[in-house]
Formats: structure tokens, C-alpha cells, sequence
């Protein structure tokens, strides 16, 4: 049908977005399918923010990039990776330019939301053998009961040695689990609000039932846990005091819908940004600019700590490369731009009442491009200048990159925030582009495989700016 005068000028004038496979050509719809095979096997293999740091270390060393030592003199097109305490990693590639013009910055956190284990946490009754927990992040704790679950963690024992337990993820090994009430005896529950219907106490994972050799004694089936634990990995229970244990799902990441559009699986925030930014990196040659992707910690918690963004360790790595030239680190990073590379809210048609459609992010569109954060009046956020944004749009348009602008709900429904401000607070410009998620903070996410494409496709451009 042939377009009117009226049609032209709504197409020139309107903001419109569109799904993107009806953008894009049906080759770039496949090779979008194909990058995403890439990406459920980093979810599988990097559950933990330990695990996803190891995943991204052993992906740039089979790329070419060696480890970062200050004071080493390096060269445009040299290839260097940053470890930070094994939770944090930033993948950096020398430009051609010199420092002093800045660096270009993709920022992504590799933690999500999940149930830790608390210090003390193995305990006994009625002959079942428990884990006390305490949640991380912002999670739906109702969510969390009558699923499998995996334990992911970290011993290190006296002598400063480190044992790496994982147990639930093999097809044969034994899952964990989150026990809840019965719906015949549940009357009393159900009149608890969905903030209460689980509380934080009752999270204990389930961890065995049978006693140490078949012996009546107090503690027998704790007894028997230790032993097997002590057994396959020689640490006992004080040694629980020095470890990070994680109970995740123990789900993989699988295609959804008949039309495997797309992706379900644990970890999609930020996880989703996170692997686009570290190809983006990957596949970077000879930049005009030094890039760096950042893949941090924290970010559920706050960022706060010393593998978060609310630490100096990211402004620390680009002080050692401006001293490398005889700068000062700050004229680096005051001239400095990043993309913060985080997820937002997908409009979800079952729950309309929280989202504002005008503003909302909507899966196959595109990645989201987001001004600001925080929630209620702007609280806690950076609001990325309009210059800024109008050079980011610039990029993606002529680029061919499809993108959206997205807003995490409604004014007064709630909010939440990203690494943007912490990032914005060494005077760096700087704004939230990522993938919209359906689900967002459950232990099973969706997203669109278009639009984890189009982040890939976003941070690689800005990477030839």
C-alpha cells in the first residue's frame, strides 16, 4: 500500500519504535540467534560473580590479552585484563590515541540477586540437616521456595589456600532446596502480605536427612554432612567462617516460545550486559580510543566494597594508564564517556498498572537507552546530560543499532538504580543503555534475543568512536 503524505509525515515526526525483525534482515536475525548461543553458555558457566570473573578471564586470555602490571609500558592495539580479587575484571584495548583524549567505558555488573549462606550457617533438626541463609539483593523471597537449587562457593582455609565447591549444576549431581508449606495448612500464611509470605529466617536450603553411619546420637545427621564435605573437599565446619557460599538455581539457560525468540535463565541482570560489553572488548581492534569493559561486583548490594563501583579501582586502573604517558589520572577521566551497561524493566502486558507505556522499554525493540534511574523524584540517580544523549543517539542511529528509551515504572511505583552514578561521580559523562527483562530479580529471567544482540551492537560501536 502505498504510503500517504499524512504517513510520511508521521514516520519523519513520530517517535515510533519498532519490533526489531522487522528492521532488520533475516541474516542479522540469525546472527543474532548465533551470538546468543555464546551467551547461555557464559550463564551456565558463570552463576556466581567468582565464576563469571573466571568465565571472562579465561575468554580474553583465548583472545589475546595478557594480565594488566602497572608500571608496564604498553602500546595501541596491546590487550591487557585487570583482576580485582577474583570479583571484578576490566578488559582494556590501547588506542591509538593518547590518553589525555580519554578512554571510552562499558560498565556492567557480573553479581545478581540470590541466597547466601550465612557464617555459621549448618545446623540440625528433626533429623534433617539445614543451611541457614541470608538473601542478597533485591529478591521476591516466595520465589525462592520448591526450586533446585545449586551451591556455588569459595573455602579458604587457615593455611590461605582456596577450595572452589560447586554441587547441583551436573546432571547427576544432588540439588538443594528451599522447603515450603503445604496449601492444606497453609491458612495462616496466606494471610501474611507477598512481602511476608516468605521471610528472610525461613529461607533455610535443605541440605540431607540421613545420620552418620546409620548411628542414633545428637547431631548424627549434621555429623554426616561434615563428614561428607570434609571427605570429597578437607574443610570442616569452623571453616565456614572464611567462605562465600551461594545457593542459586540450578536451572540452565534454555530457549522460550515456540519461535525460540527468546532466552530464560537465572542471571540475566546484569549478566545479559555484561557478556555483550565483554565481546564488544573482544572483538575491539586497534580502537581509536583506549575501551575498557568493566565488569564489577556489588552492584545489588549498593556497590560498596572493594570490588564494587563505589570504590576507586576502576579510577585507580586509569590513573596507572594516564602515568604511563606522564598525566595527571584526572585529565583522563574527566574527558572520559561510559555507557552503564544495565538492564531495565520490560513492559510486561500482564502487569501494566506499574509501567507507563510512553516511557516503558518493550523486549524486541532494542536495547534501552535510559536518562536517568533512581526512583520517586530522580533519588539516586545521575540524569545523563542532554548532550550526551543526543551523541549516544547519533551513534546508535547511524550505526544501524535498533534502541528504545526505557524507564523503570512509574514515577511513584518504586525505582531502582545502576553503577551510572557512581561512574557520573568522577565527572565522566555518562548514561544507562541495556536489555529489557521480563521478570527482573526472579530466580528465572527473560529477555529477547534481539535486543542482547543489539546491546552487543551498541557497545561495539561506541568502542569505534
Amino acid at each position: 500500500m502505498e504510503k500517504t503524505k499524512i504517513d510520511e509525515m508521521k514516520e519523519k515526526l513520530f517517535y515510533n519504535p519498532k519490533h526489531a525483525s522487522t528492521i532488520i534482515s533475516e541474516s542479522e536475525v540469525e546472527v543474532a540467534d548465533g551470538f546468543c548461543e555464546g551467551y547461555k553458555e557464559f550463564l551456565d558457566n558463570g552463576k556466581t560473580e567468582r565464576e563469571a570473573a573466571a568465565e571472562i578471564i579465561a575468554l580474553a586470555k583465548a583472545n589475546g590479552f595478557s594480565e594488566f602490571i602497572p608500571g608496564e609500558k604498553y602500546t595501541a592495539g596491546e590487550k591487557v585484563y585487570y583482576n580485582n580479587r577474583n570479583k571484578s575484571v576490566i578488559l582494556c584495548v590501547i588506542g591509538k590515541r593518547s590518553i589525555i583524549d580519554g578512554v571510552k567505558i562499558a560498565a556492567a555488573h557480573i553479581d545478581s540477586p540470590r541466597v547466601d549462606l550465612k557464617p555459621n550457617p549448618l545446623y540440625e533438626d528433626c533429623d534433617m540437616a539445614l543451611f541457614k541463609t541470608h538473601y542478597y539483593g533485591g529478591i521476591k523471597k516466595y520465589q525462592w521456595t520448591a526450586i533446585p537449587l545449586s551451591l556455588h562457593g569459595a573455602v579458604v582455609l587457615k593455611d590461605g589456600s582456596t577450595i572452589n565447591v560447586c554441587v547441583g549444576e551436573a546432571e547427576d549431581d544432588p540439588k538443594f532446596v528451599i522447603t515450603d508449606l503445604l496449601p492444606h495448612l497453609g491458612g495462616e500464611q496466606n494471610k501474611r502480605t507477598l512481602r511476608e509470605g516468605i521471610r528472610g529466617e525461613e529461607l533455610n536450603v535443605l541440605v540431607g536427612s540421613r545420620p552418620f553411619k546409620n548411628e542414633e546420637c545428637a547431631e548424627a545427621v549434621k555429623l554426616n554432612i561434615l563428614s561428607i564435605l570434609y571427605e570429597k573437599y578437607g574443610f570442616t565446619e569452623a571453616d565456614f567462617l572464611s567462605a562465600e557460599f551461594e545457593a542459586v538455581p540450578a536451572f540452565k539457560a534454555c530457549d522460550i516460545g515456540f519461535d525460540r525468540s527468546m532466552i530464560g535463565s537465572y542471571g540475566h541482570d546484569d549478566r545479559v550486559c555484561a557478556y555483550p560489553a565483554v565481546m564488544a572488548a573482544l572483538d575491539a581492534e586497534n580502537p581509536d580510543y583506549t575501551i575498557m569493559s568493566v565488569l564489577t561486583d556489588k552492584e545489588e548490594t549498593g556497590s560498596d566494597g572493594n570490588t564494587g563501583l563505589n570504590s576507586s579501582y576502576m579510577a585507580y586502573f586509569i590513573n596507572y594508564l594516564a602515568a604511563m604517558e606522564g598525566y595527571d589520572g584526572y585529565e583522563v577521566i574527566r574527558k572520559s564517556e561510559c555507557l552503564s551497561a544495565d538492564v531495565t524493566a520490560a513492559f510486561d502486558p500482564t502487569f501494566p498498572d506499574v509501567m507507563e507505556r510512553r516511557n516503558s522499554a518493550f523486549i524486541n525493540k532494542g536495547v534501552a537507552v535510559m536518562k536517568y534511574t533512581g526512583s520517586g523524584g530522580k533519588g539516586g540517580t545521575s540524569d545523563a546530560s542532554a548532550e550526551f544523549m543526543g551523541k549516544v543517539r547519533a551513534m546508535l542511529d547511524n550505526a544501524g543499532v535498533v534502541w528504545q528509551v526505557g524507564e523503570l515504572g512509574k514515577v511513584d511505583a518504586g525505582g531502582g538504580g545502576t553503577v551510572a552514578k557512581y561512574v557520573a561521580n568522577l565527572d565522566i559523562d555518562v548514561v544507562d543503555i541495556g536489555v529489557p527483562v521480563l521478570s527482573m530479580h526472579a530466580p528465572f529471567e527473560t529477555v529477547s534475543k534481539l535486543d542482547v544482540y543489539m546491546a552487543y551492537k551498541a557497545f561495539s560501536e561506541f568502542f569505534k568512536q
